[in-house]
């Protein structure tokens, strides 16, 4: 019978009793360790360990593509906010993500998983909760992973269309639908070729996408800064707010604003999902998402400093809506005075930007394996197949980059409907992040992981639940006592904000073009998969499966 597994302690004397040796005397075998802790939680190791904490660092930096997505989604932020407000919107989100990877970080450490937050909440939850939480929750970080690969392939193909427009001299060039998706779909088979068939390399390839990612920010920032014949004054940067969604005060734009910078931020956990393909998993998955916060957020901030005081008029290049460029391009244009020289910029972008779809693909494709391992999705023993020969979840990856595909269908027809499809994207890992913290906060104040009953095995523990509710313990990386509560709260505080405000319309009374179809996206998506479990689901499902007990290894 599967039964949920809590969290239990392999000491030194427990492992020597086994003829193991003791952790410490293990030192440096970080497989053996990772092979105990992932036991511990019940999951057998069946990937290939390939990745250390520099090849993670920049799987997380190329994927999240902070400082390149930044200037992409320029408008949002500064229609709401101006310049002023994405400087202090900025420096806000970026201290409230450090919060709440913190906190992933803690969890990541004790439950080093692909599964993640699903994982996560199954074993924090109530334990009359623990099933429908857990799947919820699994089905927001699945739909919004294949949201996010959509909506990073989009933003490429978008760009390379863009830059045709950008060198179209006579003007031929008309763009229709269907260019975008074609262009989409030939950028995710590029990265299923690099993900299936080149997965061995992809350690390598990330290590050198990181160099590329900080090289990438000079190569822009440099010309941007140097070649701008005027630039703005600190006056103007640091105190010109804007209101042009005309709401009734300007801290209201203010916070309808900050949506923009926090899609920046987006991917960070990525390298929760890649745990079991990380070496000394519990201690480097934190360190890898801290690192590339600190990394991305400061080239961010510097790159928003060059465009703010290197851009002309941004204002008018915002409302120019007749142009088949970006603001941002224009900018480009403006300040090296080349199509050229524009060009060169923007294909930077472009090439990073297909780095972070390549690493999405990745991250997307684990986790849809991890759910359907532990039975939470539709055909999930031939989803949670693993590929012998390359160690790798094929079938998920070929699944993923199919329902990517359809997605990139409705952009076709109604690009509102696909803006608003994508949209999951914030939403849906952010209410993973929100459940997962706040269980964790819970269980904090009662002390759970903080006194765990080390006398329980997996067996006594599954007939005793409150005793089982006990057995939750930390992992090797965490923040102590008041401080760790202290940022449980600034946490749950900060992503309850960018939740509540992620679903605003960037103007008042918007026509159905500028519409934030979020709330409804994000619905229909829980709906549904409420209605899945409770038709069919609810039989199958019992959270994640037990493969190994820890006591026989």
């Amino acid at each position: 019978m599967e039964k949920h597994i809590g969290l239990q302690n392999l000491d030194d004397d427990v492992l020597r009793a086994r003829g193991k040796g003791s952790i410490s005397e293990a030192k440096g075998q970080e497989f053996d360790r990772d092979r105990y802790e992932l036991a511990r939680v019940g999951k057998q190791q069946v990937l290939k360990r390939r990745f250390g904490l520099v090849s993670m660092t920049g799987l997380s930096c190329g994927l999240m593509c902070t400082w390149e997505t930044l200037l992409v989604i320029f408008s949002i932020g500064f229609t709401n906010g101006g310049p002023a407000g994405l400087i202090y919107g900025f420096i806000i989100i970026w201290l409230g993500n450090f919060s709440v990877f913190v906190c992933i970080g803690e969890l990541a450490s004790a439950v080093p998983t692909a599964g993640g937050q699903y994982h996560w909440v199954s074993l924090l939850a109530p334990r009359s909760k623990k099933k429908f939480f857990s799947y919820l929750t699994g089905w927001l970080t699945v739909i919004g992973w294949i949201a996010a690969l959509t909506s990073t392939c989009y933003f490429v193909s978008d760009l390379i269309l863009q830059l045709v427009s950008l060198n179209d001299v006579d003007g031929s060039y008309v763009r229709q639908g269907w260019h975008g998706t074609l262009l989409l779909w030939a950028i995710l088979l590029l990265c299923v070729f690099i993900n299936v068939f080149v997965s061995g390399a992809l350690p390598t390839i990330e290590v050198v996408v990181l160099i590329v990612h900080v090289l990438g920010f000079f190569g822009v920032l440099v010309p941007l800064v140097y070649l701008t014949p005027t630039h703005n004054s600190a006056k103007d940067v640091f105190t010109k707010f804007h209101n042009s969604g005309n709401w009734n005060t300007q801290a209201l734009a203010f916070c309808v604003g900050l949506q923009g910078n926090a899609l920046a931020f987006v991917g960070t956990d990525s390298v929760v999902h890649m745990s079991e393909e990380v070496k000394n998993a519990s201690t480097d998955v934190p360190r890898s998402m801290l690192l590339s916060l600190i990394i991305n957020g400061t080239l961010a901030l510097g790159m928003l400093f060059a465009v703010l005081f290197s851009a002309h008029d941004i204002p008018g290049l915002l409302a120019d809506d007749t142009s088949p460029t970006a603001p941002f391009v224009r900018i480009f244009r403006h300040a090296v005075g080349s199509d050229g020289g524009a060009t060169i910029m923007v294909c930077i972008i472009v090439l990073l930007e297909f780095c972070s779809a390549m690493g999405c693909l990745a991250a997307a494709s684990r986790m849809t394996w991890s759910f359907a391992r532990d039975r939470g999705l539709p055909f999930s023993r031939a989803l949670s197949m693993i590929d012998k020969r390359s160690t790798i979840p094929v079938v998920a990856i070929l699944v993923v980059t199919v329902f990517a595909a359809l997605l990139a269908l409705i952009n076709i027809g109604n690009s509102a409907a696909f803006n608003g499809t994508i949209s999951l994207v914030l939403e849906g890992f952010y209410l993973s992040y929100l459940l997962a913290i706040g269980l964790l906060l819970w269980r904090r104040l009662r002390g759970d992981l903080d006194n765990p009953d080390s006398s329980l095995t997996i067996f006594n523990a599954a007939e005793v639940d409150e005793a089982y509710d006990r057995s939750l313990t930390w992992g090797p990386w965490r923040l102590k006592g008041a401080w760790g509560v202290a940022n449980n709260v600034v946490a749950i505080c900060y992503l309850t904000l960018i939740i509540f405000f992620s679903f605003w319309p960037s103007t008042i009374n918007p026509d159905l073009v500028h519409m934030n179809w979020a709330g409804v996206v994000t619905g229909s998506v829980a709906l549904v998969s409420v209605a899945y479990y409770y038709l069919f689901a609810r039989k199958s499902y019992t959270g994640p499966i037990v493969e190994v007990d820890p006591h026989v290894l």
